[in-house]
């Protein structure tokens, strides 16, 4: 259960950031936020796709999931024109 909530809390962080960086690319808090969470997964798959490491504890997790709700945000961007 705590493994769930740090993905959610930061997802849901790495999402409002993610929606901060793309300044009018997103769509709105709430559903940056859900964005986010999707895109920590996207992002953690990625990277190890990809075999990229970016470090352990918060910060790495954090910027994963920020790398991963940009590509998610710039995807769904790309459907919402």
């Amino acid at each position: 259960m705590g493994g769930l909530l740090y993905a959610l809390l930061i997802g849901g962080f790495a999402g409002w950031l993610a929606g901060k960086i793309m300044k009018g690319g997103g769509f709105g808090v709430l559903i940056n936020i859900i964005l986010g969470i999707v895109g920590g997964a996207v992002g953690n798959w990625l990277f190890n796709t990809l075999g990229v490491h970016i470090g352990s504890g918060i910060v790495g997790d954090l910027i994963t999931g920020v790398i991963g709700a940009l590509v998610v945000l710039f995807v769904a961007g790309l459907f919402k024109k």
